[in-house]
C-alpha cells in the first residue's frame, strides 16, 4: 500500500443482514478476498458480542459494520492488540465527529458517561474481532450506538451519541472518520510489529479498566481478583493479585467486572 493510499479497497452497505462479521467470515471462507472489505448495515438482527452476547437495535440507530483486516505483516502474538487497536479508533472517531470524550474497557467495550458525570458509565459500542480462514484475516465488527433513545437502548447498561449530548450525527462522517482513524491505528501496529509506543501510550490515556481494581471470572469457579496494571504486548491484561502478577488473555475469561463503582460489568 502506497503512502496516502486507503487501505479500504471495498464498502458496501445492506439494507440489513443477521451479522456482518458472520456475512464476511463466510465470504472468506468461500474464497473470496476481504481484506480491505468494509460491510456496513443499516439494520442487524443477530448481532453478536463477546460469549455469544447480542447486540441489536432499531433500523439506522447504529452504525454497525465489519472491516476485513490483513494479519500478514503481524505475528500472531501481537494479533490481541487489533481489537484494541479497533477501540482506540473509536474513541478517535467519536472525539472527532462530536467533540465527546469516552473511554476504553479491556477487551472490547466503548463506555462512557453523561456530560458532568464521573459515574454511571453505559457501553457505547462493542468490538468483536475473529479469525477467518483459509486467508490470513481478522474480521473485526463494531457495533456504535447512534441515536438510540433510552427506550430503544439494547441493554439497561448501553448508552448513545444522541443520549450524551450529541444529536444529529451524520453517520456517514461518522464512518469516514473511523475508516480514517482504524487505517491510522492498523498502519501504526504494521510499522512496529505490534503495538507501537503512540497506540499502547492512547490506550493507556484511554483505558477505564487499567489502575482499577477489577475481578476476572475464568471458565468453572476460577477467578482472579486484584489491580489491573497495564496491557502487555501481546494484548493481555496484566492483573496484579498482590502475590503476583498474572496476564489473561479475552480467552481467558468470562467476565470482568470493576470492584469500584460506576462501570458495568
Amino acid at each position: 500500500m502506497n503512502a496516502g493510499e486507503s487501505m479500504w479497497r471495498r464498502v458496501d452497505v445492506i439494507g440489513e443482514t443477521g451479522s456482518t462479521n458472520a456475512d464476511l467470515i463466510a465470504r472468506a471462507a468461500a474464497g473470496d478476498d476481504v481484506v480491505g472489505a468494509v460491510l456496513v448495515a443499516e439494520h442487524q438482527t443477530a448481532g453478536r458480542g463477546r460469549n455469544g452476547r447480542s447486540w441489536s437495535a432499531p433500523r439506522g440507530t447504529q452504525l454497525t459494520l465489519s472491516l476485513g483486516v490483513s494479519v500478514d505483516a503481524l505475528p500472531p502474538v501481537a494479533w490481541g492488540w487489533i481489537p484494541l487497536a479497533t477501540g482506540v479508533a473509536v474513541v478517535d472517531a467519536v472525539a472527532e465527529t462530536t467533540g465527546l470524550r469516552v473511554g476504553l474497557k479491556w477487551p472490547n467495550d466503548v463506555l462512557a458517561a453523561p456530560s458532568g458525570q464521573s459515574h454511571g458509565f453505559g457501553k457505547l459500542a462493542g468490538i468483536l474481532a475473529e479469525v477467518a480462514t483459509p486467508q490470513p484475516v481478522v474480521v473485526v465488527g463494531i457495533g456504535l450506538n447512534v441515536s438510540l433513545a433510552a427506550d430503544d437502548l439494547p441493554d439497561p447498561g448501553a448508552t448513545s451519541l444522541s443520549i450524551l449530548g450529541a444529536h444529529s450525527v451524520d453517520r456517514n462522517v461518522l464512518l469516514n472518520h473511523l475508516l480514517d482513524a482504524m487505517q491510522r491505528r492498523m498502519e501504526g501496529l504494521y510499522s512496529a510489529g505490534g503495538a507501537d509506543p503512540a497506540l499502547a501510550s492512547d490506550y493507556t490515556a484511554h483505558s477505564l479498566t487499567i489502575g482499577a481494581r477489577v475481578r476476572a471470572t475464568l471458565p468453572g469457579e476460577g477467578e482472579l481478583v486484584g489491580q489491573a496494571v497495564r496491557v502487555d504486548d501481546q494484548g493481555r491484561l496484566c492483573i496484579d493479585t498482590g502475590t503476583d502478577v498474572v496476564a489473561v488473555s479475552a480467552g481467558d475469561i468470562v467476565h470482568l467486572r470493576p470492584l469500584e463503582e460506576g462501570l458495568p460489568g
